[in-house]
């Protein structure tokens, strides 16, 4: 399920970005402090565009789901991103919730187009993305004031078009 965040996430969120393996290609597993969540909190997990990811049945604390519009994307183009804690990884969820979004993202938020980029060394999530419909478009290099392992090889962009996730529909696959 995805729900809108409370004040009461702030705790699940600072457990979620400060297991290192969570981590691992965000900022290399650091540790976050409880005032920089909060601040994020504040910022971007309050606001629209993202979603606190629940288990149906337990109401167990997932991670979250962020879509939204990225202005340099044009006013139709939609990024794509999530965070799953371990004990999500590997059931589903995330592929689950992307292809959820981006469903709502064609069909009710007039997204034209929906991109989410990653390191290219994360591997787990270039599947989730292939498995949500998206397809590979470009790798590109950003010039990082603190690189992690990995950063070398640059990051990857997928992307789906609304025409293509229509036909993909039509099939019955994405």
């Amino acid at each position: 399920m995805l729900r809108r965040f409370t004040e009461a996430d702030v705790e699940l969120l600072f457990f979620l970005h400060n297991d290192p393996d969570v981590m691992r290609f965000l900022n290399g597993g650091r540790p976050i402090s409880r005032r920089e969540i909060e601040r994020e909190y504040r910022e971007r997990f309050a606001g629209d565009g993202y979603w606190a990811a629940t288990e149906k049945a337990t109401g167990d604390f997932l991670g979250w789901f962020a879509f939204h519009p990225k202005e340099d994307r044009g006013p139709a183009g939609f990024e794509l991103g999530y965070r799953l804690g371990r004990s999500a990884w590997g059931k589903g969820y995330a592929t689950e919730g992307s292809r959820a979004l981006i469903r709502k993202g064609f069909t009710e938020l007039g997204a034209r187009r929906v991109f989410a980029e990653t390191m290219t060394v994360n591997l787990a999530s270039r599947r989730v993305m292939e498995k949500s419909g998206l397809r590979y478009v470009r790798t590109f290099y950003e010039d990082w004031p603190d690189p992690i392992a990995g950063s070398e090889r640059g990051e990857v962009e997928y992307a789906l078009a609304k025409t293509a996730w229509e036909r993909q529909e039509a099939e019955g696959c994405p």
